[in-house]
């Protein structure tokens, strides 16, 4: 009797059993407090569970593994996710640099998800194994992988596979496919997708991302589809351009637009601005591509300091300022001025039970030494742009 072999078996079966136990102990978990995980059971979660699908695919496409995605609103209710590849061969486990799908839609993972430079937080909850809280909360989910010349299909129910992975037939390019459909029994009756919404959030990461290349189509219109494509090699600058096409006038034609790469914050930082006749600003920070409007954080302070001491020294340089007048203060500088500022740290960390804001502190000084040093350059090297910049703002310091 070979007693090691029997033992071998029976260790198999446990371990099997075990996966098979904390499986179904994490689905029942997510099902229970869905809103722990998507935020709500109304839209703003239909959203987030439309965003922790498309992350793993925007991820994959700025990781140089996909070409571009894109998100389709089905009539039935349902998102299907696609993501081109550029036709190398995998299978539904994922190929030798890519996640290992199978897992990540039934898994827990073992450490937190990749928050590095070289990923964007798509998701604006954040909480939560992302694609296996999406499969838990959806009454179906299939995931067809193509490469090799052959199809794979994963199917699932509320998170339990309907059957095991199979071979569907040949496949003429190589991509990924998930489609799902949230659950009618979590989620409100009266919740649907906003496509606006949804658009202006993948916008918002292909300005941030000038190597995505996004889309976006709804085909529940009964008179036909809308789709809407987004891809921006300019980066933060087409942002600032779209977001002052309604401020008025410009005070000056240039968009001031730099990004950097600083060791001191293990990340980079980019910056656009410019400066417009509205009495308005907007100004805009991002984390790894996560907004963070309530708190804005320690690369929002810097660039605050950062523009402050570059005006203001450039400022009594050209004695626009003299010894007796005060500095100006970042209220007038940063009136009618349009700013995103976007920061991608290998370890961000944030502050706030929404994460609204960035907590690194050294990311403070190296924004603001990086905005000082660039918009400082930039007011010497354009004379004429410099001078209606600060005309405006001392005008107004003066009348004001």
């Amino acid at each position: 009797m070979d007693t090691t072999g029997g033992a071998l078996v029976d260790q198999e079966h446990i371990t099997h059993d075990t996966n098979r136990g904390q499986a179904m102990g994490e689905l029942e978990r997510i099902r229970k407090r869905p809103g722990m995980y998507v935020g709500s059971t109304g839209v703003r979660g239909l959203h987030e569970m439309v965003f922790t699908v498309a992350g793993q695919a925007v991820n994959e496409a700025l990781a140089g593994r996909a070409r571009a995605v894109g998100v389709f609103l089905t009539p039935e209710g349902g998102v299907r996710v696609v993501v081109d590849r550029p036709g190398a061969p995998g299978d539904a486990a994922g190929d030798a640099e890519g996640p290992d799908l199978e897992a990540l839609l039934t898994r827990m993972p073992s450490g937190t998800a990749p928050a590095g430079r070289r990923a964007a937080a798509v998701s604006l909850v954040g909480i939560g194994p992302e694609l296996l809280t999406a499969n838990a909360l959806s009454s179906r989910l299939t995931a067809e992988v193509r490469g090799g010349g052959v199809r794979q299909v994963l199917e699932y129910a509320r998170g339990v596979a309907v059957t095991p992975r199979t071979t569907a037939g040949p496949a003429a390019d190589s991509g990924t496919t998930i489609i799902f459909r949230p659950d009618a029994g979590v989620f409100d009756d009266t919740a649907a997708c906003s496509f606006a919404a949804l658009a202006e959030r993948f916008r918002e990461l292909a300005f941030l991302n000038r190597s995505l290349d996004i889309s976006l189509t709804d085909e529940r219109p009964p008179g036909g589809s809308r789709s809407v494509r987004y891809l921006y090699p300019g980066g933060a600058r087409d942002f600032v351009a779209l977001l002052d096409a309604g401020a008025g006038a410009p005070v000056h034609p240039d968009v001031i637009g730099f990004e950097r790469e600083d060791p001191g914050m293990a990340g980079t930082v980019e910056v656009a601005m410019r400066w417009s006749s509205s009495p308005v600003n907007r100004i805009l920070g991002f984390a790894n591509s996560r907004p963070t409007p309530f708190y804005g954080g320690t690369h929002m302070e810097g660039f605050r300091r950062g523009s402050v001491a570059a005006i203001n020294t450039y400022a009594r340089q050209r004695g626009l300022l003299t010894a007796a007048d005060p500095d100006l203060g970042a209220e007038r500088i940063e009136e009618g001025l349009t700013a995103v500022v976007s920061v991608k740290l290998d370890h961000p960390e944030y502050f706030g039970s929404t994460r609204g804001g960035l907590g690194n502190t050294e990311v403070l000084e190296c924004v603001g030494r990086a905005v000082r040093e660039h918009l400082g350059s930039w007011l010497e090297e354009h004379p004429e742009q410099a001078a209606a910049v600060l005309g405006r703002m001392l005008g107004q310091a003066r009348t004001g």
